[in-house]
């Protein structure tokens, strides 16, 4: 096995804006990005990337989070795609044979993935030598989606969709 978990490109960005209303009209009509999913309790929406002539509609992500809601406390990160389960499922453990510490979605540190339902995807979350926030992400089969699971650890999650 590597010591390194295998990038097949950038999956998202989030942006932190003043007026979310207001972002969601411009990146939808001015943009013509396609809405996927907004968060109201916690002022966030989320925008799939790539016109359908491109791209699958779940290649790419813009995250917009109203200034002072992003979780983990931090405004900004990058999240990498890692196409296969397995390397995603390895990353912890490259991770902490480097010395680094793999974290959950919520920033505790942890050996699995979290798994955000409403995408459905799973993902651990890193910080790099600066301290910014780096993601591995791994989209799942979209016949799973189950909004109403919220964020969860893949063991929850495996244990739910057996």
């Amino acid at each position: 096995m590597s010591k390194h978990v295998p990038v097949c490109g950038l999956f998202e960005t989030h942006l932190t804006v003043s007026n979310l209303q207001r972002s969601i009209a411009f990146y939808r009509e001015v943009m013509g990005l396609q809405l996927a999913f907004e968060v109201p309790e916690h002022n966030a929406a989320f925008f799939w990337i790539g016109d359908h002539s491109c791209y699958s509609s779940r290649h790419s992500m813009l995250g917009l989070w109203s200034v002072g809601t992003i979780p983990l406390g931090l405004n900004l990160h990058v999240a990498f795609e890692v196409g296969a389960i397995k390397d995603l499922l390895d990353a912890p453990k490259r991770l902490k044979d480097q010395g680094i510490v793999p974290l959950s979605f919520f920033g505790t540190e942890s050996m699995e993935p979290s798994v955000i339902g409403w995408m459905p995807a799973a993902a651990i979350y890193f910080k790099d030598p600066d301290g910014n926030l780096i993601e591995y992400l791994t989209m799942l089969d979209d016949n799973l989606r189950r909004p109403e699971t919220g964020i969860i650890s893949w063991s929850e999650w495996i244990a739910r969709n057996r």
